[in-house]
């Protein structure tokens, strides 16, 4: 008997590849619906049977038995049946076979062996009665009882899959679960609420164009008349310019952000001697989606915080939504999208990894800062050369990034000016509470002191001469106009003597102090940083923010407001002495005994 030396013993190495790096049982799953897909399927199926079990107390408790993905695709025949549980094998490892979402022989064997030790395989192509089934068995490859794939044989799909399953058509496949040890969910409804979200995403290239439908079951393994879940998985697009989405209402019948600047770019990128076209999208949200306060704390506002980041298609299929180009700790990030779609040729180049979960290649772009390279009077193709005499795989993709980073910077301006708009225009119900009603209270107490100014005096206009004069002082001050008369109706209506707005003014100062009709227009520069530090980060989305989110808003506004104070005492320390100096020492004076008032008058 000749002694066998296998460079990777089956039985050991089985155990290696379960952790295979799928990010939880959703991620695993899609690869079974990546297969069904690549097979032509247009009903695919995801069940879910549960099974009574014992508990720790000895009381019965129901958990997961098994996950099934039902399709009727194109089926397999012996051979390819045989081959699609092997690892690394397949039909699509040719360069030729790689257009669509398949690839690396992969997906079926280490999606399945990261969730269970026992996957079975029925495929037919002519008729379900006609089904053939063969399967891999961990415990058996451990034991060495399986050295290879059985051959696979005519067999009957289990009844419980009959009976359960829909649209099986003339050809498809049926993939089983079972003893389940590594799954992350214990529950079918769990399994199914986290797949959806996912898988809708994943797929709603084809959900939106109707490409496909994939049903979506929790059923008890021991009883079949009683559905608990029966339905279809609705597109969830992070780009949020679908209708008919997932997305809570009132978006869910009709897209929540529009597109931002042109409608699609398409860049082309050289590689191994060819070019490739990348079509990139961008979208920010509506200014309906954010109206009023704590727009990030309702229903659809939560929704798009599951969606941040960049989405990686590839032939239509999400590869990752990149998060690498997000500020983590900024809920505003969930106001835009960007979408881009690279074809199968520029994987390596893109960095996709084999379970089709990371693009490597391409998170490394978002951690270039491309106004550095600026700095250091080099231009992005200069930049772009370097890399490639390094040999770094990204130089092909370098003006990529940095057309996205641009983007992404606009975006970021928009929304911010967006958002400054919403905080605006808020119908004050409460004015006792607010800042601009106590200084008002505290102003109207000096006024009959004898403290007066000019501006004063223009309180006796009539109501509506003053609104439009303060709404126009405001439009000119780069408002919209619905932001504008909202701000001066709540300005005359409840008789406010400042009022606060938010815009790139333009000009280096933090705020601005405009006079008008009686009332004062105090414009914070949304474009200063101290804005991003004071303003920005405690005013977004607070209801919405975590303990640890909160913590870090409120320390960063504390080194912005120390900041400010530092900024005031340097420019104190560089005036000549005399007059000048002491003239701003005494504005500082004047200015500390104005807000002692203010802040002491509630």
């Amino acid at each position: 008997m000749t002694d066998r030396h296998d460079i990777v013993p089956a039985h050991l190495a089985i155990q290696a590849m379960r952790d295979n790096g799928y990010k939880n049982t959703a991620y695993a799953i899609a690869e079974l619906i990546d297969n069904s897909l690549q097979a032509g399927a247009k009903n695919v199926q995801l069940l879910c049977g549960e099974e009574e079990v014992d508990g720790n107390r000895n009381n019965k408790i129901t958990r997961i038995g098994q996950i099934a993905i039902l399709d009727d695709g194109g089926g397999m025949d012996e051979k390819t049946l045989r081959l699609s549980l092997q690892f690394g094998n397949g039909t699509h490892l040719e360069t030729e076979n790689q257009q669509g979402i398949g690839k690396f022989g992969m997906g079926l064997p280490a999606s399945s062996i990261s969730q269970c030790t026992l996957v079975e395989v029925w495929s037919w192509q002519d008729g379900v009665d006609n089904a053939i089934y063969t399967y891999l068995d961990l415990n058996q490859i451990k034991k060495k009882e399986l050295i290879e794939i059985p051959k696979p044989k005519k067999h009957k799909i289990p009844k419980i899959y009959s009976r359960i399953g829909k649209d099986f058509g003339k050809s498809g496949t049926l993939v089983v679960w079972s003893r389940l040890d590594r799954i992350l969910w214990r529950r079918a409804d769990a399994i199914i609420t986290n797949s959806e979200f996912l898988i809708g995403r994943l797929y709603r290239k084809f959900l939106d164009k109707k490409k496909c439908s994939i049903r979506m079951v929790a059923f008890n393994l021991n009883d079949l008349i009683n559905i608990r879940i029966d339905r279809y998985a609705l597109p969830n697009d992070p780009m949020y310019l679908m209708d008919k989405t997932s997305c809570p209402a009132p978006f869910d019948k009709k897209p929540m952000f529009e597109e931002f600047g042109d409608r699609e770019f398409k860049m082309p990128i050289k590689y191994n001697g060819k070019q490739y076209p990348v079509k990139v999208r961008f979208s920010v949200a509506k200014k309906e989606a954010r109206k009023g306060e704590g727009a990030g704390s309702r229903d659809h506002g939560k929704h798009a915080s599951k969606n941040i980041g960049v989405s990686l298609l590839r032939g239509n299929r999400e590869i990752e939504l990149d998060k690498t180009w997000t500020i983590q700790y900024d809920p505003m990030e969930r106001w835009w999208g960007i979408e881009l779609d690279f074809p199968s040729e520029l994987d390596e180049l893109f960095g996709l990894t084999n379970n089709k979960q990371y693009a490597t290649n391409f998170s490394h772009l978002a951690e270039i800062d491309y106004e550095e390279i600026a700095k250091g009077k080099m231009t992005i193709a200069e930049y772009q050369d370097q890399l490639e005499a390094d040999e770094d795989p990204i130089a092909p993709i370098l003006e990529l990034g940095n057309r996205i980073k641009k983007n992404l910077y606009s975006m970021r301006a928009q929304i911010k000016s967006q958002n400054a708009g919403a905080h605006s225009t808020r119908a004050e119900t409460q004015t006792e509470d607010t800042p601009e009603a106590i200084a008002t209270k505290a102003t109207r107490e000096m006024i009959e002191e004898g403290f007066t100014s000019k501006n004063d005096e223009l309180e006796s206009l009539p109501i509506k001469e003053r609104t439009q004069q303060i709404e126009k002082a405001l439009i000119d001050q780069g408002l919209d106009v619905e932001d504008a008369k909202q701000i001066s109706k709540t300005a005359t209506d409840f008789g406010l003597k400042y009022v606060f707005a938010h815009a790139d003014i333009q000009t280096p100062a933090f705020f601005t102090v405009r006079p008008k009709a009686g009332t004062i227009i105090i414009t914070l520069n949304t474009e200063h940083p101290a804005y991003d530090k004071l303003m920005e980060i405690v005013d977004e989305d607070i209801e919405d923010a975590s303990r640890e989110e909160l913590i870090d808003r409120l320390s960063r506004a504390r080194d912005g407001l120390k900041l400010l104070l530092e900024a005031w005492a340097r420019y104190e320390d560089t005036l000549p002495d005399g007059n000048i100096k002491d003239k701003a020492q005494e504005v500082r004076n004047d200015w500390g005994r104005m807000a002692k008032r203010f802040m002491t008058s509630d």
